[in-house]
Order: C-alpha cells, then structure tokens, then sequence
C-alpha cells in the first residue's frame, strides 16, 4: 500500500495549473503543471501534477489552462465607499471632499457602512483579492461582513482630532476588540485619519498606544505635492517628518498614497524603526489630476515595499487591483522615462510579496503558507497567444478572468460564482437606503478639508 493510499484526505488538491513563484532572491517564475495540496487552511505541498494522480481529496479542481497565483491584496481601500460610487466626479481634491464626500459621509448608519462593504468584497473576490487593508467609519460593521463572507482584512476605525480624545479611543477599542478574529482573518491597526486632519498630539499618543498594544498604524500621508507644500509652509516640515517627530514612524506603519513623499523624507523611512510600507492607488490620481504619483523606484531602493491598492471606489470607481498593478507599471515607466522600468515581474513583486509585507503577510503560494491564492483562465482570446506569461499576467488579463479565489482553504468563488455573499438582495437594499444616504440639504460635514 502507497503513502498517499494511507494518509487522510486532503482538504483540496488543485490541478494543472501554473504556479506562480518566488526563488530566494525574490524573483517572479512559474512552475508549469502543477499541483497544489491544501489542508487545515494551509498550503500543504506543491508540487507537480502527476505526483498527485492517486491522492484523495474533499475536493478537486482541474485549473488546466490557468495560473495560480497568490490572492491579491488591495493595500489601502474605504471598501464601504463602494455604495457612494460614481458620486463624486470630475473634481478638484477639495471639492471632492468638502462639497460631497464629507458632507454625505455625515448621514453614514451602521447599516449603509455593512451594505458598502458587502458590496466591496464581492467586487473584490470576483477580481481575486483575497485580502484587504480598510481606513473607515463603524468599522464593526465592516468586521462582521469579513467574518461572513470568508476574506481576510486589515481594519482600522479612523478618527481625526476634531472628535476630540474619543475618536482616538474607538480607534484603540476596535482594534483590541477585532484583533485575530474571524479566525485570524482579521487583524486591526490604529487608523488616524492624516496629518492635516489629527494633530502632532493625536498622533503622539496613536503611537504611544501602537507601542503599548503592538498594534500597527494605517494611516494617509504625503498623499499629494500640494499637502507637502502646505505642510513646509505653515509648519517647516513635511508631513513624513510629521510622523517622524511624532513617534509614528517606530510603529509599524501602512502609509497610503505618499505621492507627496519628497528626497529629503526618504532617509527618514529608511531608518523607520518600524516596518514601514506604503500603498500605492495610481488610478485615483489620475482622476485627481495629481501631477506626481508615488516614488516606487525610490522607495523600492531604501528597502520599503510598496503595496498595490485601489482607494475607495468614491475616488476610483473600482476596486480592481489588477488595473492598479497594469497602471503602477505604466506609470512608472512614464515618469522614470525607463521602458526597462517598472517590469511585468517587478509588477507582480509588487502585488504579491510587497503588497503582502505591506499588511503582514506572507504573500506566496508555498508550503506552510496560509491557503490564499486565485486562479486565473489565460484562455481567452485577450490573453492569446502566451509568449510572456508575466507580461501576460500584467497587461492582458482581467479582473474578469480569474475563475476561483481561495481563502484559508475555503472556496469563496468557484468558476465565477460567487458562493459567499448574495449580491442582488445588497443591492436592492442599497437602492432602497440611498435617498437618505446621498442627501446632502442638511449642510453638515464630518471634516473640513484644507491642507
């Protein structure tokens, strides 16, 4: 009798696919027909599919003509912000937030912030994310639908100073309450909203608390030039030297956007005492009219890795990541004036390993690794022929095209259906509940923005 013939059954074995994978340089390959074995949530073995002919499973895919590839992380998004889509169009940052944002942010119920996240996530694992970092309001609300719909999430409850000491400790109270729930698919970060919005003060005991509870901090920095500017102007330094003086930069912190981020500020993130990333979301810069996007090149050379992220869907309309990983790498070869520069594979780097050490996590599809990863059909005619599957990967495929997203071993899409979250009941709900949620003949605001 054969080992595999006494052994229990696997969870999952996946077959035939190509693997993505990392060498121990860190460098993007692909191990053509293979198999993968999951049990207990984790990535048991991989290996190639013929070695897996006689092995029992609970369950079996045949991922002939796809690519495994780790689940995608969205590293910086509002996945509640999906309900205000389409809202807020071609307008300035200010106006943007002053004029309509903030002001519909105000009417915010529990019950509109549970309906915007289901939303989200159901876009997000229909385009293969199996994780995400979000920075918004009643964020129990936002627990409660991860915990249900099977993904995994880094939360933060955000806050500015303007609601005084109790902002900062529901920001505390939620990341202790939520920490390792849903099985350990949550984990929690304080989440101050920026520097323009929480004083040095505010910002001071955040990473006093980081310190004190080993929490990380995920918060908006740097995000344009103009905030930058601003910052030199009305207080001598820039807002990365904010978090420098404040203590920020010891915690581990999440920055998103840093398109604002300067030379003189990359020797202070290069001597972070803590693990520092930021999060990149070029396609809301584009709609802003941001004339700089994040440094990638600079903050890849000091060691800082840089996640892939989407923003809110207010801003960018989506929460596709692949757009966001095709874009990172166009962008970047524009402003580099480098076609060498950013390539499809340090593309994929960026949305597997970096957007995963972005959030704490491991970010390969590896044995002894967390079961997160998507398949991806390449059999369309978009993705035809295949002579540079990386490439492939960056520029052709689509967020429509991956077919299934796994996440601790649990199937939460198989061939396009979506098994978790019940997409037509959300939105009916949402369509009944927006009246109330968009109006904005009230005059209030939850924030005044000027930088």
């Amino acid at each position: 009798m054969t080992p595999a013939a006494t052994e229990s059954p696997a969870d999952l074995v996946i077959t035939g696919c190509a693997v993505l994978t990392h060498d121990d340089r860190e460098r993007i390959g692909f191990a053509e027909d293979s198999a993968i074995v999951v049990r207990g949530g984790v990535v048991e073995e991989v290996t190639g599919a013929g070695a897996v002919t006689g092995r029992t499973a609970r369950e079996r895919i045949d991922a002939r003509g796809q690519v495994a590839l780790p689940g995608l992380i969205n590293c910086h998004t509002h996945a509640p912000m999906a309900a205000l889509r389409g809202i807020a169009e071609d307008l300035p940052t200010e106006e943007w937030f002053n004029d309509v944002i903030w002001p519909v942010e105000s009417n915010l119920t529990g019950r509109d912030v549970e309906l915007g996240a289901l939303l989200a996530c159901a876009e997000m694992i229909r385009g293969g994310v199996t994780c995400f970092a979000d920075h918004y309001f009643a964020m129990d609300a936002v627990a409660a639908v991860v915990a249900g719909c099977g993904m995994r999430a880094l939360l933060g409850e955000a806050f500015f100073s303007s609601q005084g000491a109790e902002g900062r400790e529901r920001s505390l109270a939620f990341a202790l309450r939520h920490r390792g729930a849903a099985d350990g698919r949550i984990t929690t970060a304080l989440a101050p909203h920026a520097p323009y919005t929480v004083d040095d003060a505010d910002l001071a005991a955040t990473a006093r608390l980081a310190r004190e509870h080993g929490l990380p901090v995920h918060l908006h920095a740097a995000e344009n030039r103009d905030q930058t500017e601003a910052s030199l102007a009305r207080h001598g330094v820039t807002p990365v030297e904010v978090l420098h003086r404040t203590g920020v930069l010891d915690t581990d912190v999440l920055i998103a956007h840093g398109t604002g981020i300067v030379e003189s500020d990359l020797p202070l993130l290069e001597r972070a005492s803590g693990r520092t990333a930021v999060a990149t979301a070029p396609r809301g810069y584009l709609k802003f009219a941001w004339p700089h996007t994040t440094p990638v090149r600079a903050l890849r050379d000091i060691g800082v890795p840089v996640g892939l992220a989407t923003d809110g869907a207010a801003s960018n309309n989506s929460l596709d990541v692949w757009e966001s990983m095709a874009l990172t790498s166009l962008i970047q070869k524009s402003t580099e004036n480098d076609p060498r520069w950013l390539t499809s594979r340090q593309a994929l780097h960026h949305a597997t390993l970096q957007s995963a050490r972005a959030v704490g996590l491991g970010g390969s599809i590896a044995p002894g690794h967390r079961a997160d990863l998507v398949l991806v059909n390449l059999t369309g005619p978009h993705t035809q022929p295949v002579h540079d599957l990386a490439a492939t990967l960056v520029h052709s495929a689509r967020a429509a095209d991956v077919r299934t997203t796994i996440v601790d071993g649990r199937i939460l899409m198989r061939d396009r259906e979506l098994l978790t979250i019940d997409v037509p009941e959300v939105v009916r709900e949402l369509g009944e509940r927006l009246p109330a949620l968009v109006d904005r003949s009230h005059g209030r605001r939850i924030q005044e923005y000027g930088t």
